[in-house]
């Protein structure tokens, strides 16, 4: 009997992770202007706890083999599989006031169901002491 081996899907679909059309031109410009040849740019998360997860960019110069991908108009986005779990549902975006410009995470807690609250000392949206 042959078992079924499920196939990895490596390219990001709109459910999972979206990338505003502002945010897509500043990320095409980042791996542009990257001192070596890459690949994309990596979105990544880390931590936990009260503080909650933590969301970044970095330059990739590899797709790993669980990777997933996203690709826009001069630009790719690059997410191993276990980061979109917690990103699922994400819009990226990219704001610019004059004096602060920034890549922003919207939707982050649509994945894991959070809330934005400390579940240890109940804390709404902030760290715990």
């Amino acid at each position: 009997m042959n078992a079924a081996v499920a196939e990895f899907n490596t390219s990001i679909t709109d459910d999972e992770l979206k990338v505003s059309a502002t945010a897509g031109e500043q990320i095409a410009g980042l791996m542009t202007s990257a001192d070596e040849p890459v690949e994309g740019i990596r979105v990544f998360v880390s931590g936990g706890g009260c503080g909650g997860m933590t969301y970044g960019m970095t330059y990739a110069d590899t797709i790993h083999p669980h990777d997933k991908v996203l690709e826009g108009e001069g630009f790719k986005v690059i997410v191993d599989a276990v980061a979109l779990s917690y990103l699922k549902g994400c819009d990226i975006d990219y704001t610019n006031d004059g004096l602060n410009a920034s890549f922003v995470f919207n939707n982050v807690f649509k994945a894991v169901g959070g809330s934005g609250g400390c579940s240890a000392c109940g804390a709404a949206g902030g760290g715990c002491a």
